[in-house]
């Protein structure tokens, strides 16, 4: 039983990490690259939204999605009832 819980954890856990570089992708790639010239007709603090996007828009992206997995990843921790001290008994 315990291997099944633990395949459903590591199932949830790759899920969450695709979700979250598929999001960076899409904002990286998509407004920094293939949407730079559309968001060029904004401006934002005096510089082009599409050059904002492509040089700092990404980077905060990146820093939000990290607080988002540490949110997810705790919630998923506690429902598959995996405590830090629960990791350190296994590994020993």
């Amino acid at each position: 039983m315990p291997e099944r819980n633990d395949d459903a954890y590591w199932k949830a856990n790759i899920r969450l990490v695709l979700s979250l570089l598929a999001v960076w992708f899409i904002v990286s790639f998509g407004a920094g690259i293939l949407l730079v010239e559309v968001l060029d007709n904004i401006r934002m603090g005096g510089f082009k939204f599409g050059f904002w996007m492509a040089q700092q828009g990404s980077i905060f992206v990146f820093i939000v999605l990290i607080f988002v997995y540490i949110n997810r990843m705790d919630k998923l921790d506690e429902r598959y009832r995996r405590s830090g001290s629960d990791r350190e008994d296994s590994m020993q």
